[in-house]
């Protein structure tokens, strides 16, 4: 997106005019299917003890009835519902990933989208070209941080990054202008939270707060702060004691604005054939064809070897949680 304005200015601008710009037939496909992956993983995830135990949370919240939650007969606050839902779509490892952010980004800024276009009654397209911009600001956030982000070990960019995506989602179906968008983006970086504790759960529970339930309703709180007349910082990204210099030693801001509006992230998004975590994905897929081509059965193995890229490995070696074992896996 080129221009000679700032950073902030360029990504603001692109957020508040999103639903007005035409989305290239392949990208609106893509957005479709991730969507539906998204919505299918709620419906699943209701049943699933994170999402039974995010209604029973909501039921207790009083509030406007302004959008629902799946699985439910319940309506609820926009805020409330996209923390249950998101929870739900993150219920196990059915969602889909962002590779090149490390953020699972659908779980959270589906959920925020759904429940700010029911508040707002927008349209489906308005809904779709959202969901894109909010995959384009949630997965160059924790891009922008550079290496050295990426790679700490206690910092979670799973929920980082959804957090500004659901807040840019949010955004753009709050028809906010692109100063309005600023503030939000703002509000998201005060929120911007989660470290990597999760992976000592056994139940998914927290895990499905800290990818989607807490990021979605965070990207949606900053929203209705600004749309309540909440004003706030300008320029969150480069202005003095900003959120990139906070979190990262080595920030790209340059990586905020690169491509955006003609290189779309959730084209480098995938959605997942198994209900595993994504570093198990291509390991699972490599033994059912070794099985399917050979007829191998478990009498016939002696032991297992996988390799998979480091920091992948990390997160699925020997892990609490069933779907996120690898050897539990296989």
């Amino acid at each position: 997106m080129a221009s000679d304005k700032s950073i902030i200015g360029q990504l603001s601008e692109y957020i508040a005019k999103a639903r007005q710009i035409e989305l290239p037939e392949n990208v609106s496909i893509r957005a479709r299917h991730h969507i539906l992956d998204a919505i299918a993983a709620m419906v699943s995830g209701s049943v699933l003890p994170p999402g039974r135990l995010a209604i029973r949370y909501t039921r207790g919240q009083a509030g406007a009835q302004e959008a629902r939650v799946i699985g439910s007969a319940l309506m609820t606050t926009a805020v409330n519902a996209a923390l249950a839902n998101g929870v739900m779509a993150h219920s196990d490892e059915t969602d889909d990933s962002h590779a090149p952010s490390s953020t699972h980004p659908g779980c959270a800024i589906v959920p925020a989208a759904l429940a700010m276009a029911e508040r707002d009654g927008a349209d489906g397209r308005s809904l779709l070209r959202a969901v894109v911009a909010g995959y384009d600001v949630g997965c160059r956030v924790t891009q922008a941080l550079g290496p050295s982000f990426l790679s700490a070990k206690g910092l979670s960019s799973h929920s980082i990054g959804g957090t500004f995506g659901a807040a840019a989602a949010g955004a753009s179906l709050a028809n906010l202008n692109p100063i309005e968008v600023s503030y939000a983006l703002s509000y998201a970086a005060q929120q911007a939270s989660g470290v990597k504790a999760w992976v000592q759960s056994e139940d998914h529970i927290e895990k499905a707060f800290d990818f989607a339930g807490m990021p979605a309703r965070n990207g949606v709180t900053a929203v209705t702060l600004v749309q309540a007349g909440f004003t706030g910082v300008a320029d969150v990204f480069q202005g003095e004691q900003n959120f990139l210099q906070a979190y990262s030693n080595d920030p790209k801001a340059e990586e905020l604005v690169r491509g955006l509006g003609s290189d779309f992230e959730i084209m480098r998004a995938n959605i997942k054939k198994f209900c595993v975590g994504s570093a198990i994905q291509a390991v699972l897929d490599a033994l059912l064809q070794i099985i399917g081509e050979h007829r191998v059965t478990a009498d016939d193995v002696d032991y297992l070897v996988a390799r998979v890229p480091k920091n992948g490995g990390r997160i699925v070696n020997d892990r609490n949680m069933p779907n996120v074992n690898l050897q539990y896996i296989l």
